[in-house]
This record gives structure tokens, sequence and C-alpha cells, in this order.
């Protein structure tokens, strides 16, 4: 096991520093200062993180054109007629209505508070030993007004419907993890990185398998509580850095 951290750790030393930053979706919020441009423009990239990452880049850069390169401003400032613009965004099954009510949404909260942040950290408690209950909270405040559509509830995971929650504990990496290394942001808290659990996909899945950090057979919410823990033994006070180290090995790496 001794061999096996010591393998991770290098792997984390390798691709967490900006060189990584340019092809991965996280490059967006980078084109940010402003803590709620990052935040905004951060969580919805994030949900459309899934298929090629140059895709991915696309849309997000498209979003950024869209809301005129001021996410924030746009979003506590535009008018009803200004989202006429966005009815032709398209993300694979990311479609115009969801667009609406992504829209609708940060308008409606921004307006009342500062940060994304309290979105989740609100549902925490200080006994919790992961961010569970911020994911479970934060999906129920994201479609808590009743013209919330229905349709677009599969763009927002919870652990109440045992996803994996991917996109999302990816985005809680950006904003919590702090460290001096220049990928993830670090503006957030109230979160504790010792409280964040692993984005879970289909490379970092069978990377983990292949290590043994992971024996579940299914890939949902019990697998990233398990890989979690497991990656607790090495560091338990970050240990979805290793999120670099099993991401790296099975995309960037081509095993």
């Amino acid at each position: 096991m001794n061999d096996l951290q010591e393998y991770l750790d290098e792997q984390v030393e390798l691709y967490n520093k900006p060189n990584f930053i340019e092809a991965d979706p996280i490059s967006i919020p980078h084109q940010f200062s402003k803590k709620q441009d990052i935040e905004i423009i951060g969580i919805w990239v994030a949900i459309l993180a899934w298929g090629q990452r140059k895709t991915i880049i696309n849309s997000g850069n498209r979003l950024v054109e869209l809301m005129g390169g001021s996410p924030h401003d746009f979003i506590l400032n535009h008018k009803e007629q200004d989202r006429e613009r966005f009815l032709d965004f398209k993300h694979r099954t990311f479609q115009a209505t969801d667009t609406l009510w992504f829209l609708e949404f940060f308008q409606q909260y921004y307006r009342k508070n500062d940060s994304l942040e309290n979105a989740f950290s609100r549902h925490l408690s200080p006994d919790d030993k992961t961010v569970e209950n911020a994911l479970r909270g934060f999906h129920d405040l994201f479609f808590e007004d009743e013209n919330a559509p229905h349709r677009t509830r599969k763009h927002i995971a919870t652990p109440a419907r045992k996803s994996a929650c991917k996109r999302i504990n990816m985005y809680l990496r950006w904003m919590v993890r702090q460290d001096k290394k220049g990928v993830d942001f670090g503006l957030w808290k109230d979160i504790k990185p010792s409280q964040l659990l692993m984005p879970l996909d289909v490379h970092v899945d069978r990377v983990a398998r292949k290590f043994g950090l992971l024996e579940r057979k299914q890939t949902d919410w019990l697998s990233v509580l398990e890989l979690t823990e497991n990656l607790r033994k090495f560091d338990a006070e970050d240990p979805v850095k290793y999120d670099f180290a099993l991401f790296g090995a099975g995309v960037l790496e081509g095993k």
C-alpha cells in the first residue's frame, strides 16, 4: 500500500499544476478573478462536463460570450428579454428549458445572497464527515420553486437518487481545495477539504479498481464513499487531491 501511495502522490504532483488547466473545463472559470464570476460559470461548466473536454470548453466559452463576459453582472441585472439569446444554446441533453431555469435560479439566488457557497454549506453541520448533506440540500434548493422544470432535475445530481454526483463533487473540489498549485481555487472556507468526495466517472472508476481502491460493482454513491474512504488512508485532510492522479492515469495517459 505504501508503494501505491507513493505512486499516487507522484501523479498528483505531475498533474496538479497550471499546465493541466488549458485542456480542462476548469480553464473556463480560470478566465475570471471575481469570486461570483468563478462560482457561476464554474458550476455551469461543471454541470456540462460530460463528453469530450474540447466540446465542454467550447460550450463554456459560449456561455461566457452570451453573458457578455461578466457572469455575475449579467445574472444580477439582465432582463427577461435578454434570455432570448440563450434559446439556441445546447450541450448534449442540456436544452433551452434547462438553460432558462439556470438563469432564473441564479438571478433569484444572487439577488439575495453574496456567494453560492451558502447554497451548499447551509446544509452541513459541524459533525458531517462528508459533503453528502450539502449535495442533497443544494439539489432541493435548486428545485424549491414550484416553477422549476422537472426535466432539469437530471442535470443536478443528488445522493438521494444514489447518483455518483461526479460533476457536483468536481465543482466542490474546484471551489474548496486549498493549495498553492494554481489549479483549484480554494475560495470557499465553510466546507473543509477533508469533507470533499471523489468525482467518480468511468475513467476514475477503471483506474481505482485497477489499484484495488474500489470493489463495489456499481458506479454509484456508495462507490464514491468507498473510494474516498480508501483515499483518506493516504491523506485524511485532502483525499480528493488524488482525483488528479486517478483522472490523469485514466484519461490523460490513456490507460
